[in-house]
């Protein structure tokens, strides 16, 4: 069975999307695994965009590790701008498996996507023993890890604030972070290094994809911890090795992602 997808990224950050609202195409985990192993086609996550259900149409995100997550910043940005290309429109509203998420494309190839609000507590994020979130200490390889901050951005991030985010080897302590047993559903590992009031550079680990170029909802949790700690304005730029996201707080902690979209290109998949 062929048939046809495709390929999208936002700053690096690569995808492949399926749209399914015609036909039902189901994936198993050992083939979403076999498909994003860089030594074949190779993405970050995989995307399925369902048929329009009320006014939203609803998406399923899977990582290159085959498993299904609620949450993919980056990637709804380009389905969004996919199908607004597709129906002829600037504004798409998506339904991830835990939020409404609103975009609009503000210009060419960039996308505007509300969302939503940041969650704190223990049992939100979620952590496996009640502890202060906005201060945990891990031990990793015989080291400290001091001040983490984690938040869900409909999916669970560790951010730790540091001088220079890239010398840490996160291929290292990137998976033994992610799979601590503090994360009972594993956790984004971000190391940020905050430039000034309204710049951040960021390295990022992602939960079942890796060592990844970019991540859309690693940038709104290192803004917002960032924010909550008083290190940045409401507004602030975090950058990537391949550009930046706008990510805007506002009053009501609800988050505003903006950022580039690579162009849309077709691929044929083989089942």
């Amino acid at each position: 069975m062929e048939f046809k997808a495709y390929k999208m990224d936002g700053l690096g950050n690569d995808f492949i999307i399926i749209d399914r609202r015609e036909n039902s195409i189901n994936l198993t985990k050992e083939k979403i695994i076999e498909l994003g192993n860089r030594s074949n086609i190779g993405f970050d996550q995989i995307i399925f965009i369902d048929k329009k259900n009320e006014n939203s149409f609803p998406i399923k995100i899977f990582n290159s590790d085959g498993n299904e997550v609620s949450a993919c910043g980056n990637g709804s940005r380009c389905v969004a701008y996919l199908l607004g290309k597709n129906l002829n429109t600037k504004e798409i509203k998506l339904k991830t498996n835990n939020r409404i998420l609103n975009a609009k494309i503000i210009g060419n190839l960039q996308v505007e996507l509300e969302m939503g609000k940041p969650l704190f507590s223990f049992e939100d994020i979620p952590l496996s023993k009640t502890i202060n979130p906005a201060d945990i200490t891990l031990d990793i390889n015989n080291k400290t890890f001091a001040g983490g901050f984690c938040v869900n951005i409909g999916n669970p991030h560790i951010i730790f604030f540091v001088k220079n985010c890239f010398e840490f080897d996160l291929k290292m302590i990137g998976p033994k972070i992610e799979n601590h047993n503090l994360f009972p559903e594993k956790i984004n590992v971000t190391f940020a290094e905050v430039v000034n009031e309204n710049n951040i550079t960021v390295n990022v680990w992602e939960r079942g994809a890796g060592l990844t170029k970019a991540c859309g909802t690693a940038a709104c949790a290192s803004a917002v911890a960032a924010f909550k700690k008083n290190l940045v304005n409401n507004k602030v730029n975090i950058k990537f090795s391949e550009g930046i996201l706008n990510i805007e707080i506002d009053k009501n902690d609800n988050i505003l992602m903006t950022g580039p979209v690579s162009e849309i290109k077709k691929i044929n998949l083989k089942l």
